[in-house]
């Protein structure tokens, strides 16, 4: 698509947007053309566009729909989803680095930024850049020249950010975890992709689409495709393409019955349908989820893939979760009645560094959702305060690492540890291990 050989028009056939190699934008739904027609609005300018949506809502589409629509079209288009790589790469990706910066740079590396030159560079999941990066971004959008990592020359580009985020970036300005003047900068345009929920027209028009791209010979029955008008999809566009993919494969002739689907969605979360009104869309969201982990043993990788998002989401999801609703009791009453009451043994090397970063080794005693008992902390006031604490759960092959403090101690060297700050990821692993041990014991 250049910027010039599409045009939005109202019609009761879906409108296919081509992208050339990297898919199609399927219209039928008002708020989506009026939303393309927003893209080809702000394509022709230079300002930076933050574009967002739930995930699976199709953000990355919408971002190259604007670099395809703008005068850089026949420039370079780089992507780098900034929540998939460790903090310590990020930098070195978007700015680069010279021979011997760190170790293991034999050769210098140009950034991302240089490799979209008179481009545009898109910024995936911007909000899970940390704070220090944050500065030099907002520097660079600013048009002030940035060094490479170890270098001595001051690199200057020309380069379009589109970024592009599905959580909420002003409580994380209220949380003081963004920046608002980088938020005001990314957000000069804002472009917001409606969940599929918003938009049932377009679950047809897009169930026929990846139909006819993965079996051309099959069709949908009306029932099916009021059982897909249904559903809420809280994985949106994503796993709506996973449904039709399994249901496609499902059927042996060439129609897709609503059967096909209905036993897709009972072993899919969040299977109940529309009522009329009003759901409670958030919650629907979060017991699919939950639900999923239950059916998967906690396998958040299968999870992720039966919900149709990738497994990073589902995490960003649980931590979400996590902030809406910290105590872990709310978060994990699905797995284990009354959490915090059930005390599980447990024998294994639990790792402490305070804040001073002094490490001390002791070994658990018992193990609950909410603490952990441990024996041999000879100096308990050395370990006053908050905690960083790591311990290997039973059946993981990844330490578990959360922030904690010392609830109890005695003269004996044992002590209490109550858990403060429990990453998603680790909480669920501990609840999942603490049911199984419950039921292996009744």
């Amino acid at each position: 698509m250049s910027a010039t050989n599409y045009t939005v028009v109202q019609s009761d056939v879906p409108l296919v947007c081509p992208l050339g190699d990297e898919g199609e934008i399927v219209l039928a739904s008002d708020k989506m053309l009026r939303l393309m027609d927003d893209v080809r609005r702000v394509a022709s300018g230079s300002d930076a566009v933050l574009i967002t949506g739930e995930t699976g809502s199709g953000k990355e589409l919408i971002a190259r729909a604007v670099h395809q629509a703008s005068l850089r079209c026949s420039k370079p288009w780089v992507d780098i989803n900034c929540g998939a790589l460790p903090d310590n790469l990020v930098e070195s990706e978007l700015f680069g680095y010279e021979k011997g910066a760190f170790s293991g740079a034999e050769t210098s590396k140009p950034g991302l930024f240089e490799l979209a030159n008179h481009g545009t560079l898109f910024l995936d999941e911007v909000g899970e850049l940390e704070p220090r990066l944050q500065v030099k971004l907002l520097r660079v959008l600013d048009g002030v020249p940035y060094y490479r990592l170890g270098g001595t020359k001051k690199v200057d580009v020309d380069v379009r950010i589109v970024a592009a985020t599905n959580q909420p970036l002003e409580r994380q300005i209220e949380s003081g975890y963004f920046r608002r003047d980088l938020f005001h900068r990314l957000s000069h345009f804002q472009l917001r992709v409606p969940p599929l929920r918003e938009r049932p027209e377009d679950v047809v028009a897009l169930a026929e689409y990846f139909l006819r791209r993965q079996e051309p010979v099959k069709t949908l029955t009306s029932a099916a495709i009021e059982v897909l008008q249904s559903y809420a999809w809280p994985g949106n566009v994503r796993e709506l393409q996973n449904v039709i993919r399994q249901a496609a494969s499902a059927a042996t002739g060439e129609e897709i019955q609503a059967q096909h689907l209905q036993a897709l969605r009972t072993s899919l979360p969040g299977a109940t349908v529309r009522a009329p009104g009003t759901p409670d869309l958030d919650a629907m969201e979060r017991e699919a989820i939950f639900d999923m982990l239950t059916r998967t043993g906690g396998r958040k990788t299968l999870a992720a893939e039966q919900l149709g998002i990738s497994r990073r989401t589902l995490s960003r999801k649980l931590k979400l979760y996590q902030a809406q609703a910290p105590d872990p009791a709310q978060l994990s009453d699905r797995i284990i009645l009354s959490p915090f009451a059930y005390r599980c043994p447990l024998r294994v090397p639990v790792w402490l560094r305070n804040a001073s970063g002094g490490k001390t080794r002791v070994s658990s005693e018992n193990l609950t959702l909410g603490g952990i008992g441990i024996s041999g902390l000879d100096d308990a006031l050395a370990y006053s305060g908050r905690l960083q604490i790591e311990f290997t759960i039973p059946g993981r092959s990844l330490p578990a690492t959360m922030e904690g403090e010392i609830a109890w101690a005695d003269n004996s060297g044992a002590a209490g540890l109550r858990f403060v700050h429990v990453p998603s990821s680790v909480q669920m692993d501990i609840a999942y291990w603490l049911k199984q041990q419950k039921s292996e014991m009744q």
